[in-house]
């Protein structure tokens, strides 16, 4: 356990010097957009080259390449998305325009073609400079192949005007300033695609092209033209670009549009969709275009009149296409015609009216949102180019199908809940009967009807696997014999989530993967992961031997490799540990027996006082790379071919170490219910045990399993700034929250006033200035909290369910679902209807008992609120507001339940401030909070100044 224990010493050090560390100056609002993070990570197939970006929260971001061999590291300024190629030879990232130029364009209300356009940047590893493409509006590499790379260029406005059209742009060397702010702005949607042979930089031009596709060994590449307006005789096509000869073959022209480019897995059969018909036209009907090597051009193969496609449907362009790994299939997307629209009808003299039928499957609400994605809803059939047939798989009676082994099994998974779906409004889900469906011939068999839980398919199509939330076990159907089994009875400990505290049935932990062959699945429990044989002869097997519950570390495999579809006998996988007691994180490494009977090998990597996030494995090689962090640590990429002893290559936020941070730690309590209770408290840097600070308590239900997540100082959507108050001199504590059903209030009160109480007795806490805030959930917590105690000071409640008997029935716009299911079976925790239990629904909301407030506190309630009725908000202003309570709301226009536009964010972070400044700690109120600001003033006076 050396390796393990490592992060332990580690910690002590750092806090040793943090405690050396000088008086710093505490955090303010202008240290937000400079503030970095780790964006996009990636690591070569041969371990070499590790690229990762720098992302300030406002302003440019770079893109560093570093090299494990030398040390050394390269920036590309406002470099972006990034690619390594597949022989990590080259890095491809796109340059983004200054973000100043793109603030000034925005100012200026500019087009979006006068807009800063994006340049190219292709770095060739190890080797000096880097060229430089101005104007290009995408790019793309083969994803299994080398040396090729293809760029479409942004269409000059001014060279169009003049007919001049687009010309290959000459590369620019690395310090040349003439490239992506400077360009010109672009004009028509079509551009000129540039083909570079990478390793000789010999670059073919095509003109007019507006979209394009490599196949995944980039032989081939498929490429889309619009007809140029100039030439009379040319016409919208399909070109196949051969990557060996450099040449192009026409597959098509004449259409008016094409869709969804695709190739076989060898790059040798082609498909897409084609229509004639104009974009005006009423209705667009398309067509599936099929090409093989044996072919001049591609062929039409399918259409609305085809044989195998049902009566008034048609090709849907909105579909994915697809072909099986072995090539012998060809999947796609299949609608009903829509009706077509009365354009006789004048819009002003027709009734705008939405009609509610209680036979309906979705409330209208819930149709209306998803109104777009229903009309282009598409249906999976597949197209036999041996034998030319096409089969429908599924339909309106059977939404989904699923297949497995990359399309090249003769089973597939179908499902549906039509029929159940009503139940949703007061459920929250629905009730699915699943298919074994034969792709061959499209045949389906019921294997399972009204299941409550989620159905699966085993990777080589053998098994349907199912868990069952009423039974509370995991099921397996043989598609070959029809028998089906439990496979999780035989597991001594549970299979679903044993803390789960709602009224409701618990969810399984999940599946794992399978081995090769189907011949076992890996299901977890609370902390281990069970070898299953799925045919239920042989015994379950726990292949982490126990560890994860003797330890309490919940193990979860990770899966390195993207294109690993099963595990094989001998695999060496890769866990993630996170241990309950202490909520360390890290690594452990399960190497699998490769043969039957023996044991696996399940060995530490390490395990910490740390965060790790985005962990790569080479490809090629036994390297990796992460991101880790702690709340003291600022987020840094590590790499090495040693997880524990990797070194770490990013040093972000170096400003950090100017300003005074904190530290986060356990706090344990008793609740007043005589339950062990856990939180974390956050100090500042400077804490001294011979001053009294003052608290703010932050909750929602359990955080405790973030005590090691670093913290940035940024303005949030609606929680707590931690990191920015405790630097100012506050404490803030978040308690994790347990519920009994039907009493979710005075849950949150048994462990929230029990912790404020507790830490209360505490010499450095100023118990008589504690405040509490909340968002959502947390702000319904703060709502109730503050009817029930006096103990605090001040509250902040965002987005708070004031009422519940008004909350029940409403919608949740977001989604458009009724709101039932949440008091019923969910986050609410009622249990019961309104009708059956109105005691429950009154006594846990706050609004019965706003004449027992004292506390003064701010609302958020926004009006475009997806998730919480914004009426709830004004229901508990208005309440208190008569009762002459001090209470504020604040309703950021036209935002969502947890605000987006950054300068509400930044607004909100100023006044969360503020309020708690002057009541927490006696600062001057500000002119919000004192008198308000008039609606004449809105936009002008932000109140932000002390009342004058």
């Amino acid at each position: 356990m050396r390796k393990v224990l490592l992060g332990v010493s580690l910690l002590g050090s750092s806090l040793l010097t943090y405690a050396q560390q000088p008086a710093k100056k505490p955090l303010d609002h202008s240290v937000y957009d400079s503030w970095q993070s780790i964006g996009t990570k990636l690591i070569s197939n041969n371990g070499q080259w590790v690229v990762y970006s720098v992302v300030p929260q406002e302003g440019d971001a770079s893109l560093v390449i570093y090299d494990r061999k030398t040390g050394q590291s390269a920036t590309i300024a406002r470099g972006s998305n990034p690619v390594i190629t597949e022989d990590s030879r080259y890095v491809i990232c796109s340059i983004k325009p200054f973000f100043k130029d793109t603030r000034e364009a925005k100012i200026k209300k500019k087009k979006a073609a006068e807009m800063p356009k994006d340049s190219l940047a292709i770095i060739a590893l190890g080797q000096p400079g880097i060229l430089k493409f101005p104007a290009v509006k995408s790019f793309k590499t083969p994803e299994k192949g080398s040396g090729l790379l293809a760029y479409l260029l942004e269409k000059p406005a001014a060279d169009s005007a003049k007919g001049k059209g687009n010309k290959a742009p000459k590369p620019l060397d690395g310090d040349d300033r003439a490239d992506d702010d400077k360009t010109p702005a672009a004009g028509a949607e079509s551009g000129t695609l540039v083909i570079r042979q990478l390793l000789s930089g010999t670059q073919d031009t095509i003109k007019n092209v507006t979209e394009f596709a490599f196949s995944k060994p980039g032989n081939q590449l498929l490429i889309e033209t619009k007809a140029d307006k100039k030439d009379s005789l040319s016409r919208n096509g399909v070109l196949l670009w051969h990557t060996a000869n450099r040449k192009a073959t026409a597959l098509s022209n004449g259409n008016s549009d094409y869709k969804q480019f695709a190739f076989d897995e060898k790059g040798e059969q082609a498909a897409y969709f084609g229509t004639r018909d104009s974009a005006k036209a009423l209705q667009q009907f398309y067509k599936l275009y099929y090409f093989k090597p044996s072919q001049d051009s591609a062929y039409e193969v399918a259409d609305k009149n085809s044989s195998g496609i049902p009566a008034n449907w048609s090709i849907s362009p909105n579909s994915l296409i697809y072909f099986s790994k072995d090539g012998q299939r060809l999947f796609f997307g299949t609608a009903p015609i829509l009706p077509v629209k009365d354009t006789t009808l004048v819009d002003f003299e027709v009734a705008k009216v939405d009609i509610w039928n209680y036979k309906d499957d979705y409330l209208q609400p819930m149709q209306l949102k998803n109104a777009d994605k229903e009309l282009k809803r598409s249906y999976a059939a597949v197209y036999y180019p041996g034998s030319k047939r096409v089969i429908q798989l599924s339909d309106k009676d059977l939404e989904t199908v699923i297949t497995t082994a990359e399309g090249n099994s003769p089973n597939a998974l179908g499902y549906t809940d039509k029929g159940a779906r009503i139940p949703m409004q007061w459920v929250g889900r629905t009730l699915k009967t699943a298919y074994l469906v034969n792709i061959n011939d499209g045949t389906r068999k019921k294997i399972k009807e009204k299941l409550d839980g989620s159905f699966f398919i085993s990777p080589n199509g053998k098994y349907i696997i199912w868990y069952d939330l009423a039974n509370r076990e995991w099921f397996s159907y043989n598609n070959a014999t029809g028998a089906a089994v439990s496979v999780s009875k035989g597991i001594p400990t549970k299979v679903y989530d044993e803390e789960d505290d709602h009224p409701d049935v618990p969810d399984a932990y999940g599946i794992a993967g399978w081995m090769t062959d189907d011949n076992y699945v890996y299901i977890y429990d609370r902390y281990d992961i069970w070898q299953v044989d799925p045919s239920g002869k042989a015994a379950p097997l726990n292949i982490t031997k126990g560890m994860g519950r003797t330890g309490k570390i919940r193990f979860r495999y990770l899966r390195l490799d993207p294109d690993k579809k099963f595990f094989l006998p001998g695999d060496r996988l890769t866990l993630t540990a996170f241990q309950d007691s202490t909520k360390y994180n890290g690594f452990y490494s399960l190497e699998l027996p490769r043969k039957s009977g023996k044991a696996a090998s399940l060995q530490p990597v390490v395990l910490g006082p740390y965060s790790y996030t985005d962990l790569l494995k080479a490809k090629d090689a036994n390297v990796f790379s992460y991101t880790r962090s702690r709340y003291e640590l600022s987020p840094d990429v590590f790499t090495g071919d040693d997880i524990a002893k990797a070194v770490q290559i990013s040093h972000t936020n170096p400003q950090q170490q100017d300003y005074n941070w904190g530290t986060a730690s356990l706090y344990k309590w008793t609740t007043f219910s005589g339950k062990p209770a856990e939180g974390i408290l956050y100090k500042p840097e400077n804490f001294d045990s011979a001053k009294q600070y003052p608290v703010i308590f932050y909750f929602y239900e359990k955080l405790t399993d973030g005590l090691y997540n670093y913290q940035a100082p940024a303005p949030t959507p609606s929680r707590l700034n931690i990191s920015f108050f405790v630097s100012r001199g506050y404490l803030v504590v978040a308690p994790d929250i347990s519920y009994e059903n039907g009493y979710p209030g005075k849950s949150a009160y048994d462990y929230i006033v029990s912790a404020a109480e507790d830490l209360a007795k505490k010499p450095w806490v100023d118990g008589k200035n504690m405040g509490i805030q909340g968002q959502s959930w947390g702000g319904y917590q703060v709502a109730y909290l503050i009817t029930q105690t006096n103990l605090f000071k001040a509250a902040w409640a965002g987005a708070p369910v004031a009422n519940m008997t008004s909350a029940y029935g409403g919608i949740r716009w977001e989604s458009g679902m009724n709101r039932q299911f949440q008091y019923e079976h969910s986050q609410s925790r009622i249990g019961a209807t309104l009708w059956e239990k109105p005691e429950l629904y009154i006594e846990n909301s706050p609004l019965f008992n706003l004449p027992r407030v004292n506390t003064p506190v701010a609302i958020m309630a926004n009006d475009a609120d997806g998730a919480v009725p914004w009426y709830q908000g004004i229901e508990m202003f208005t309440g208190l507001r008569r009762l002459g309570k001090p209470v504020w709301l604040l309703n950021y226009n036209n935002e969502a339940h947890n605000l987006v536009q950054r300068q509400n964010r930044k607004d909100i972070q100023r006044r969360e401030q503020q309020f708690f400044d002057h009541f927490l700690k006696g600062a001057p109120a500000p002119q919000w909070l004192e008198s308000g600001v008039p609606a004449t003033e809105k936009g002008i006076n932000w109140g932000w100044d002390p009342q004058q």
